[in-house]
């Protein structure tokens, strides 16, 4: 379970990173959409998983060996935005999150079942 520090961090990293992939650095990707969707520090606060997904894009693995490519970049500008708040700046490590896709296979897979109604049951009172 995280500790309230942990969650402020993560909030706080996440509206940072939101923002500098769509007003600073979006020319590095091509006008794609990318939103951060969740992020999770460690209870030492030097590393974020960051989870992203992508909108406006046809190959995912690209542009997150793209994003990975300038993690640099990145992670000089949100140092910038929190060097008031944290001593240092967390590692950051990047992952596709793949959750609508998952909810969206499910949903699919739910629509085609094929599910017989239930008997009805005589009460006898």
């Amino acid at each position: 379970m995280e500790s309230k520090r942990q969650q402020k961090v993560a909030r706080q990293l996440q509206k940072d990173l939101s923002e500098i992939f769509q007003r600073e650095v979006p020319h590095l990707f091509n006008g794609a959409f990318i939103t951060v969707t969740s992020v999770r520090v460690s209870p030492d606060l030097s590393v974020a998983r960051v989870y992203l997904s992508f909108l406006a894009t046809k190959n995912k693995e690209m542009l997150l060996a793209s994003i990975r490519e300038h993690s640099r970049t990145i992670r000089q500008h949100l140092g910038d935005r929190v060097r008031h708040q944290l001593r240092i700046v967390p590692d950051i490590t990047y992952f596709i999150d793949d959750t609508a896709e998952y909810a969206e296979k499910m949903d699919k897979l739910f629509a085609g079942l094929d599910i017989p109604p239930a008997p009805e049951e005589d009460d006898e009172d």
